[in-house]
């Protein structure tokens, strides 16, 4: 995948498409944490299948330094993200190939979101000595951001266990500022029409006691190289009701958030 990348980078579209996603989060954790099977991007450009289908089959033709991979044009498909997915958007499937490996590629395309603060231009780690990909990124404050909005919007019924385990992980690694992070928050709740709520039922006793939430965790972290991951749902919810919280508070009530976070918590005032 960061072959792709590399040619995305190098190509004429690569401004108009930002990295999210597993891949982004691979770049922040100190060890391997979870298998990544796709390419995650917001894009800026129009959201029709067509015009991204396009654009893919322009990158997998971008001329580079020979790295052994070819990414074949023809076998470009796209189709509407369905409703209930993660977001609104277009994903994009077709095949690789190296040596005579066979590879199945997919991209999925957000659009209409907000990087809050602006997108950072990162250089993305490489495998073999070769030329790494420039690509621009999310910010961790709205990876957070869209993460807890998920948990908000689906409440009891959200199985996304990744979504808990890569906040928490986040917030047991990295400094946050307040300001910033509830900036992020404000943006992407109001971009996606969400109600702040002070006590979202995702950070409650009430959604780490459920069953079918225990059993889902206990299977995410089965399936997972999640070192130093809590053992039990509980432990995750604590932590994160300590680290988003305050933030909720204050955006419900519309006041500043100021606080300062340094890994691994809690806040403190300025």
């Amino acid at each position: 995948m960061e072959r792709f990348l590399f040619r995305l980078s190098a190509s004429p579209h690569g401004e108009r498409f930002v990295l999210k996603g597993g891949l982004l989060l691979a770049t922040w954790y100190a060890a391997p944490t979870r298998a990544t099977r796709d390419i995650d991007l917001l894009g800026s450009v129009k959201n029709d299948v067509d015009r991204i289908v396009a654009v893919v089959r322009d990158v997998c033709g971008q001329e580079v330094e020979p790295d052994g991979l070819e990414f074949d044009a023809d076998t470009v498909v796209g189709e509407r993200i369905a409703e209930e997915a993660e977001y609104e958007g277009v994903r994009v499937r077709f095949r690789g190939n190296l040596d005579n490996a066979q590879l199945s590629m997919q991209i999925d395309v957000g659009f209409g979101d907000a990087v809050v603060p602006a997108p950072v231009v990162i250089e993305y780690p490489t495998l073999l000595d070769l030329p790494a990909p420039r690509v621009r990124a999310y910010t961790r404050e709205s990876v957070i951001a869209e993460k807890f909005h998920t948990m908000v919007r689906r409440g009891l019924l959200n199985s996304r266990m990744r979504d808990f385990f890569d906040i928490w992980s986040l917030s047991r690694q990295f400094d946050f500022d307040g300001s910033i992070l509830a900036a992020a928050i404000r943006e992407t709740f109001t971009r996606r029409g969400e109600d702040f709520v002070p006590r979202p039922v995702a950070l409650t006793a009430e959604f780490a006691a459920d069953a079918g939430k225990v059993t889902q965790w206990r299977g995410f972290l089965r399936k997972g190289l999640l070192r130093g991951a809590p053992g039990e749902l509980n432990e995750v919810i604590l932590a994160l009701a300590i680290f988003l919280g305050p933030v909720a508070e204050a955006l419900h009530a519309g006041r500043e958030f100021k606080d300062r976070w340094e890994a691994p918590g809690p806040w403190s005032e300025e």
